[in-house]
């Protein structure tokens, strides 16, 4: 008898028991090719204007001279030396690095920029992250701008 309840005891578990399903296979998907811009396509003077996040209004004005590739880029900004650029690619994105130089937009006060270009259409539209000099609350900056062609 007791065997007897054990073994029901044993198929009452079992019934119990979920069935553990193997997960399907994974699906492998390519991931899509990778973006790099032809930097041909950027090549040549670009006026830029240069605006606050949500807003139409420009700040200050500028020109960027841009190479076929990384070396050589030029910012000049109004009433400053002209500025070799550090240039690198990252997929469809342009980064470049200004040395520091007195603000355009704070007198006397020290500012490094980080600017992001991609070509949308025929303009090159860019992020710019200013970092000034003596921190606070506003001591970074987010800028945008956008760039025409003037020539090639």
């Amino acid at each position: 008898m007791r065997c007897l309840m054990i073994a029901l005891a044993v198929g009452s578990l079992a019934a119990c028991e979920k069935k553990v399903e193997e997960p399907p296979p994974a699906v492998v998907v390519p991931a899509p090719p990778a973006v790099t811009i032809d930097m041909s396509t950027v090549a040549g003077t670009w006026d830029l204007q240069i605006m606050g996040m949500g807003s139409d209004s420009v700040l200050t004005t500028g020109t960027l001279v841009a190479t076929g590739d990384t070396g050589g880029w030029m910012l000049n900004l109004m009433k400053r030396d002209p500025m070799a650029l550090q240039v690198t690619v990252a997929g469809d994105s342009i980064i470049a690095q200004a040395p520091e130089y007195e603000s355009v937009l704070r007198k006397g006060v020290m500012v490094r920029t980080t600017s992001v270009y991609r070509m949308v259409g025929p303009n090159l539209n860019g992020l710019t992250t200013a970092t000034y000099q003596g921190g606070g609350p506003d001591s970074v900056v987010v800028l945008r701008s956008v760039g025409t062609r003037k020539t090639m």
